[in-house]
Order: structure tokens, then sequence, then C-alpha cells
């Protein structure tokens, strides 16, 4: 009896084989994460999907990273880098806070991050940001993108799924939007990101942060904008 071998592209560069060699792919968040100000604090929101070359590894990782009280990171690019860099900064924000004795602010820990990318920027694969609320500042939106650049935007957007919604970003924000209005905005750009990329995908993870404290929301199945078959036709 005859063997039919079926041969597939492989998840990396290389010839093609008869199987695709997953272990040798890293792990990366491909991702949509997104942040937004608005008075009194920021919105900030993740997919959950976690890709090993085509093969989803995790489908429901939480790439909203905390690295103070009421700061946090959003992470795209190797898990990996971004973990080691998120707790790098933690580490260092942890004793900046004792030696102050006050929290720490928001543009410290950006400049933290910055300053890691940008010194490792041949070895890491790396995009954040970095978002919080500080006594001195409020709700503040930084953006780490891979390189070490440092920008304080009102609304900042990142991963591969960002390509697709920019759109609708753009047609969408508005100056002055309250923390509910934020929320929807970033739940619905993301629900549209997950729809179009393959790499972004499970839950929407959605984070409040405030002078009271942070407040978290996960949006599953029909809790999605559109529910599970994506946007009506």
């Amino acid at each position: 009896m005859a063997t039919v071998t079926v041969w597939e592209p492989r998840a990396g560069s290389g010839p093609a084989g008869p199987h695709r060699e997953w272990t040798a792919e890293p792990v990366s968040t491909g991702t949509t994460i997104m942040a937004v100000e608005f008075d009194g604090g920021v919105v900030i929101g993740a997919d959950s999907r976690t890709t090993t070359g085509s093969y989803v590894a995790n489908r429901v990782t939480d790439k909203l990273t905390p690295v103070h009280d009421r700061i946090f990171c959003c992470r795209s690019g190797s898990a990996a880098d971004t973990q080691a860099v998120a707790d790098a900064v933690a580490y260092q924000l942890a004793f900046h806070s004792v030696e102050l004795e006050e929290p720490p602010r928001v543009r410290t820990a950006a400049r933290l991050f910055q300053q890691s990318c940008y010194r490792y920027r041949e070895e890491l694969s790396a995009g954040i940001i970095v978002a919080g609320w500080d006594p001195r500042r409020g709700g503040q939106v930084y953006v780490v993108p891979m390189g070490g650049l440092l920008l304080r935007q009102p609304f900042a957007v990142g991963g591969s799924g960002s390509s697709y919604i920019y759109g609708f970003l753009d047609a969408t924000f508005r100056s002055g939007m309250s923390r509910s209005q934020c929320q929807e905005f970033v739940a619905r750009a993301l629900a549209l990101a997950m729809v179009r990329d393959g790499s972004s995908g499970g839950v929407i993870r959605l984070a409040a942060i405030t002078e009271e404290g942070v407040e978290r929301t996960v949006l599953a199945g029909s809790d999605l904008p559109w529910g599970d078959g994506g946007p009506p036709v």
C-alpha cells in the first residue's frame, strides 16, 4: 500500500518538511496591546494569545503586568524578553519607592523601560506600553517601541494586531473621553484586531488605573463587543 506524506512549510525559515518544528520557534506575545488616558487615570487592555510560530502556546496569557501599585506595562514581542525587562523594572521601582518614601512616578518607570530597551536593543525583541497614575501628573501613557524610543501619548497601541485598527482608532478617538468611554473604545479596538490578526485572540483583559486603585475586567465569549462570531456582516 502506498504511503502518502503531506509536506507542509515549516514555521521558521528553511526548506519544507513533513512536520512543523514548533519547539524551535520562540515564544512570542504576537498580540494587540493598548492604553488610553482619561481625566483621573488610564485604561489599558490586551488580548491573551501567546504563539510559538503558528501554534497557540497559551490562550489566556495576562499581558497586563504590574510593576508597582498603580503602574502597569503592556507587553508585546518576545515573551521571555518582555517578562525579564518587566521584572527588572519592578525590582528597581520597589527600591526607588523605599528611598523616596513615596510611590514612584509613571515617567520614572517608563524611563527605566526605555533605558533597558535601548541598552540591549540589539538583543531584545520588546515593545512596551507603560501606563499608570501618580499624584504629580495623574494618568499617563508612555510608549517604548523596539529600539528604545520614549514618547508620551494620549493613547497608544502596539503589537501585531495594531496595524489592522489604525483607521478605527483615528476615526473614533476623542480627547476628553470618560472612563467608561475609554473602556468601550479599548474593548472595541481589541476585538477588531482579534478578528483580523491571527496572532491576537483569546479573551480581552482590561484594567482601569486611578487614584483609588486598579479595577480589572475580563471580556470573553459573548461579553466581547460582537460575541464569538466577530462583527456582524
